[in-house]
């Protein structure tokens, strides 16, 4: 990997309204990610993951500070990296073939083209069969595969998942996360990974950044010195199993610090 920032973010801080009605979501929030890393971030629910993805995203002006890919500010340019949230956000009337080459069709990539370069990974994703259908005739997991390919197939280099497998089933859950390690480690994208699972972010990441309870600040940043290819079996390797129970107390603690009095 790369030695040098390819994804910068230099002390963004959002504020939302005014005077005693101001919220301020995250504070002065800045981190380093070198090209082609896997970064997972954690914090209490209300912390500002999301916020601070629709920075990262180019959509929303930060109060104070900037976000930059290779050496430019993203900051109000929208469609600089891939996007994918929780819901598939499948477009209904579109077939599943259809969906997954969105991104690329939009980027001037010939149909042909585009479900040539798709096939394999339909194939290996477990869709293969399936393409002509509608997404109300899939199930639930079977969507969020099809999104989790338009996301890959987007062509950019850096991919923001916005806990893609959060509504799924525990088996499910797996099988996806799986599937995403495997792509990845062929595909070597930049990505980041919002979670609210300690063990989906240590099976998946190379780094994990902790977030405080709001506002949102950089509270500590991990690393997983595991091989790969990952299996769910190394969550038992008593390395990792202190790793989990450092990052445990100190996400316990932000939540304590949120509960009413």
């Amino acid at each position: 990997m790369p030695s040098l920032a390819y994804l910068h973010v230099d002390g963004v801080t959002k504020r939302f309204g005014s005077g005693r009605d101001r919220v301020s979501a995250i504070e002065n929030v800045s981190f380093d990610v070198r090209e082609g890393t896997f970064l997972s971030i954690l914090g209490p629910s209300g912390c500002g993951k999301s916020t601070l993805f629709n920075h990262i995203a180019g959509l929303m002006q930060p109060t104070e500070g900037d976000v930059t890919i290779g050496g430019a500010s993203v900051i109000g340019k929208p469609g600089q990296v891939g996007y994918m949230l929780q819901k598939d956000l499948l477009l209904p009337w579109r077939t599943i073939e259809d969906n997954i080459i969105l991104g690329q069709t939009l980027h001037g990539t010939s149909k042909r083209d585009a479900i040539a370069q798709a096939a394999p990974l339909i194939e290996r994703c477990g869709l293969k069969g399936f393409e002509r259908h509608r997404p109300h005739q899939l199930s639930g997991g079977m969507r969020q595969r099809a999104a989790l390919l338009r996301t890959l197939l987007t062509g950019k280099d850096v991919l923001l998942l916005d806990e893609p497998f959060g509504a799924l089933d525990a088996i499910t859950r797996l099988q996806l996360q799986m599937l995403l390690t495997d792509v990845w480690q062929e595909m070597r994208k930049t990505i980041l990974f919002v979670t609210h699972d300690v063990d989906e972010a240590l099976l998946l990441s190379d780094e994990i950044l902790l977030l405080s309870s709001r506002p949102g600040r950089v509270l500590k940043r991990f690393f997983v010195d595991q091989p790969r290819p990952r299996t769910p079996e190394m969550l038992a390797d008593p390395a990792v199993a202190s790793l989990k129970a450092e990052i445990m107390s100190m996400l316990w603690k932000e939540v304590r610090r949120d509960e009413p009095c």
